[in-house]
């Protein structure tokens, strides 16, 4: 994983203080490389459509596609970076997490 993040650093445009921009459109942190793998492991299990239990996920939450992921993308962060109540077993890998962040940073508002 330490791979990943360190190809999506090489190319990124680093300000004054030597830290590489998250939105920047080079980094290839994206939903074919990272998000559909990282939703199937982490969320799926009660956040997908075909899911049968949901475990008490709202039936409107799901992540079958990048579009859902980014519609969801404050959520995501408040519940798996900022409080981690999410994934409920236990929380994300810490790779996984700065790579959650570089990949939805750009699109959470």
């Amino acid at each position: 994983m330490w791979l990943l993040l360190l190809l999506a650093c090489q190319g990124g445009n680093a300000d004054d203080t030597g830290n590489y921009s998250v939105c920047d459109p080079t980094f290839p942190v994206t939903w074919d490389n990272f998000g559909e793998e990282f939703m199937a492991t982490n969320c799926d299990g009660c956040h997908a459509s075909e899911t049968r239990d949901r475990n008490g996920a709202p039936e409107s939450v799901t992540f079958d596609t990048e579009y859902q992921a980014m519609t969801q993308a404050d959520a995501i962060i408040r519940t798996v970076l900022d409080s981690a109540s999410m994934p409920p077993a236990g929380g994300v890998l810490d790779d996984d997490a700065v790579l959650l962040d570089l990949w939805l940073g750009c699109f959470a508002e």
